[in-house]
């Protein structure tokens, strides 16, 4: 069974392989705000990520697709 919750960025990123894909230089997501950008791994028109924190602190596990 698929764990949906992390308590870090870096675990949420990696359950679905995406560590790389994080800019550190952006800023950190807050608490209860989604952020979404398009990562270029080199398809097409990039892969589409979105990550929602909580109101707790927990990542939930991306979601992600080739666009």
């Amino acid at each position: 069974m698929k764990q949906n919750w992390f308590p870090t960025l870096n675990a949420a990123l990696e359950s679905e392989g995406l560590l790389e894909a994080w800019d550190c230089t952006r800023a950190p997501i807050q608490y209860g705000q989604t952020v979404s950008w398009t990562w270029d791994n080199g398809t097409r028109y990039g892969r589409y990520i979105s990550i929602y924190r909580d109101e707790n602190g927990r990542y939930e596990r991306p979601v992600n697709y080739n666009r």
